[in-house]
């Protein structure tokens, strides 16, 4: 299944996605900001203050942190070799994804969906019910196939 899906979003989604691009649809979830707390050379993209993204650039190439399922983290390790555990990071959990234009924007932006919803999903009640309740579910636990 998870094969399928990664080759779907091969098949469907055409150009690489770069920082920009991917800035642009971090922020585009629901409460998500931005931050720096370790500095100006990495943003950090949390929702009501858990962070779910970071984005730097690594001389001259931009790279990405992203929560993941420990055996997807590791399907997806195995499909691309432009993402590898976690830079700094709990290696079992979170995946580094090397914006090299080698992984499509759609399997990208599938990848932070993923991590948006695991770290929503993992919130106090309080906070999910406040996210839940101004937000439609699909927008907040999208999983695409």
């Amino acid at each position: 299944m998870f094969a399928k899906l990664v080759m779907t979003n091969l098949i469907k989604n055409g150009p690489a996605m770069n920082e920009d691009n991917a800035r642009t649809y971090l922020l585009a979830k629901p409460e998500a900001a931005e931050d720096y707390p370790f500095g100006p050379d990495v943003a950090v993209f949390k929702v009501l203050g858990k962070m779910f993204a970071t984005l730097a650039d690594d001389a001259g190439t931009p790279n990405m942190n992203l929560k993941c399922d420990p055996n997807e983290a590791q399907m997806l390790r195995d499909v691309f070799p432009s993402v590898v555990p976690g830079y700094h990071m709990n290696k079992d959990h979170w995946n580094t994804i090397i914006l090299d234009g080698t992984v499509p924007a759609g399997e990208i932006e599938r990848m932070i969906d993923n991590s948006y919803s695991l770290v929503v999903r993992k919130m106090k009640k309080a906070d999910r019910v406040f996210l839940e309740t101004r937000y439609p579910e699909d927008k907040l636990y999208k999983t695409r196939r």
